[in-house]
């Protein structure tokens, strides 16, 4: 059965934060309910950067989400 709304948050968030790596793709959060849809993770993880817990990160080629303050900004790389 698939995670409610709220759920589904809490694990992407929790992902975000815990994983190794700190720019995930949206296809990263799959494994968090592989019950809920594609579609309904990717609109979950984008209401999570509406609300300021997510950022979006960007290598100029692609899009990545990353939990606030752990994305990597061109400063910290000294580019």
């Amino acid at each position: 059965m698939a995670l409610s709304m709220e759920e589904l948050k809490a694990a992407i968030l929790e992902k975000a934060m815990k994983s190794p790596k700190p720019q995930l793709y949206v296809k990263d959060f799959y494994a968090c309910d592989p019950d809920t849809k594609p579609r309904m993770i990717k609109k979950a993880a984008n209401e999570l950067v509406t609300e300021g817990k997510l950022v979006f990160w960007s290598s100029g080629s692609t899009t990545m989400y990353a939990a606030k303050g752990r994305a990597k900004d061109e400063e910290d790389r000294g580019t």
